[in-house]
């Protein structure tokens, strides 16, 4: 039986099936963003706001693949269109998430935590929004 993520099915269990998969690929693309900023600070003495920037650089593929393949599968985009699309979704959410956090934190910054996870939330809500309205939308077959 072949791998299906529900795109292809607008029933509700579609919909669950695909935001697990929106999930499982993000959740995989953070912590290699993570990881790999991580190591480039520790390793190689690369600034912390550089080492961010490459760090989401190296996840924007891995987030991009596995949403192609896998949480929007069978969205019938060509490969060129859908990565230029999700990469302007994943740099808006990647500059939101940054301008967000940071005027939470200037107006209270004793909830970092706190103040984090709801962007979070907030930005891959709209990530996803933007991925399968947008970003995976099939272009139309002209006339």
């Amino acid at each position: 039986m072949p791998l299906s993520t529900g795109f292809e099915h607008p029933d509700a269990h579609g919909r669950w099936r695909r935001m697990l998969w929106f999930v499982l690929v993000g959740c995989t693309a953070a912590l290699v963003h993570w990881a790999f900023a991580v190591v480039l600070i520790e390793r190689c003495g690369v600034q912390p706001r550089w080492a961010n920037v490459f760090g989401w650089l190296l996840a924007l593929s891995v987030s991009f693949a596995g949403h192609y393949r896998l949480t929007f599968r069978g969205h019938g985009t060509p490969l060129h269109i859908a990565a230029i699309r999700f990469s302007a979704v994943s740099a808006t959410g990647f500059g939101l998430n940054a301008v967000i956090y940071a005027l939470l934190l200037h107006w209270d910054p004793a909830h970092y935590g706190l103040w984090l996870a709801l962007t979070l939330a907030l930005v891959a809500g709209l990530t996803y929004l933007l991925s399968h309205r947008w970003a995976f939308l099939r272009i139309p077959a002209g006339p």
